[in-house]
């Protein structure tokens, strides 16, 4: 699932400015597309985020207070 050539590509694409490039030389529908495509990426590292939190302190006081902030959430 996870593939390191693809997340290098999309690092390069972002750092190098040719996202911004393409994004100014872009119709604007093409643009809102590109918006849409930055704001779920930054769902994504959110979420991979709060994966990446859980993952490091599960079996620890500090895994388990998140777990019950997560569940406070809930309802």
């Amino acid at each position: 699932m996870l593939n390191e050539k693809f997340l290098s590509d999309l690092e390069k694409y972002i750092k190098s400015g040719e996202l911004e490039e393409d994004f100014e030389w872009s119709s604007e529908e093409r643009r809102m597309e590109i918006l849409d495509y930055l704001e779920r990426l930054m769902d994504l590292a959110e979420a991979a985020d709060e994966t990446a939190t859980r993952i490091i302190f599960k079996n620890t006081g500090l895994g388990q207070m998140f777990d019950s902030g997560k569940n406070d959430e809930k309802g």
